[in-house]
């Protein structure tokens, strides 16, 4: 998307301040306008590509049906809002980039360019940075071996940046992207206007959330077990039982965001940060999952393709910078986030 020229505003006309929240019909958009909303929230502009229900709808001023990769939709935005705060969540997710790479890179890594070039061009047309929020993964990491996973320990968020999959080496290189706008963006320009980005990313592990059903993400086989235990059906889990990776609710997930957003910069040491909860292996999930649904039915059946890359992905991160800078601090571990929220929500839906 090419940067809309100053003449194309007029300085005389007021536009409406907003909000915007991209991807805003997925999981994480689901509660974070419903967070921001209760919250007092009466700006926020949701995009999707499929729209969003009635339910978030009746949440936000305006709301778009569009691809962040067209560049007429941008114009309009531009246009329309004096935008403060951008949450992009638009993506699209590791499985379905798996099977088209190509698809997931225009997605991933074009529509969060056209994002970051419509944050700078509003930057710089009200005079003030642009609050960037974006959701990056733990598919950013590649720790090849077993060995490699086993001696590592919790690793931080520069450790083993090698990530093996589309998915992350799009999320991976979208932070740097977000680093330059925040710190360099235009360097050499006369008119340089600084930190024309104000860019904050998280890390996120698997996300479990009660209220939504999984979609087949590769970190899902967690939800999944809870989901076919509530409805009475056998579950063939796709992961070996002993495979690890670190977890986090979604309202831990939305809470968290929130906190990143409202953090003073100054408070702010890193431009991304890990964040994590509990860390499981496969097999505690299911013996946790017996213990609430004793007639659940969970066999383990790995899956080789989807194997290596949860193989790839640490067991456990360190999230010391983010409880350090902006005291993030999750409301549930393990044990609190089956008894108090995902076994209760998740047996709702049935």
């Amino acid at each position: 998307m090419p940067p809309v020229p100053a003449s194309t505003f007029d300085r005389g006309a007021r536009r409406n301040a907003a909000v915007l929240v991209t991807g805003a019909g997925g999981e994480v958009g689901h509660g974070l306008l419903k967070s921001m909303h209760a919250a007092g929230r009466r700006d926020l502009v949701a995009i999707d590509l499929r729209g969003v229900d009635d339910a978030q709808r009746s949440l936000c001023r305006e709301c778009f049906v569009g691809d962040i990769c067209e560049t007429p939709l941008m114009h309009r935005l531009q246009a329309m809002f004096e935008i403060t705060e951008i949450y992009h969540l638009a993506a699209l997710l590791s499985t379905r980039t798996e099977f088209a790479p190509e698809a997931g890179h225009e997605v991933n890594v074009g529509g969060t360019m056209n994002m970051l070039r419509l944050a700078a061009d509003q930057a710089r047309s009200h005079g003030k940075p642009v609050k960037f929020l974006f959701p990056s993964s733990i598919a950013v990491y590649g720790c090849t071996g077993p060995n490699a996973r086993r001696e590592a320990g919790p690793i931080a968020e520069d450790d083993f940046n090698r990530p093996t999959t589309m998915y992350g080496c799009n999320k991976l290189y979208c932070e740097h992207l977000g680093g330059y706008y925040a710190l360099h963006y235009r360097r050499l320009a006369q008119d340089r206007m600084d930190r024309v980005v104000d860019f904050r990313a998280i890390r996120f592990p698997g996300l479990i959330s009660a209220d939504t059903i999984p979609s087949g993400g590769t970190s899902d086989y967690a939800a999944e077990m809870i989901h076919a235990a509530a409805e009475g059906k056998p579950y063939a889990c796709f992961v070996r039982p002993d495979t690890r990776i670190p977890f986090m609710t979604m309202p831990d997930a939305i809470s968290a965001f929130l906190a990143l957003a409202a953090a003073d910069r100054e408070c702010l040491s890193r431009t991304v940060y890990n964040a994590r909860a509990f860390n499981p292996s496969a097999g505690e999930l299911a013996d946790l999952v017996g213990e609430h649904f004793p007639d659940a039915q969970i066999t383990f059946e790995p899956d080789e393709q989807r194997q290596a890359i949860l193989d790839s992905w640490p067991p456990d991160c360190d999230d010391t910078a983010a409880r350090n800078d902006w005291g993030f601090n999750p409301q549930h571990d393990l044990r609190s986030a089956f008894e108090d929220y995902l076994v209760p929500g998740i047996k709702a839906h049935y």
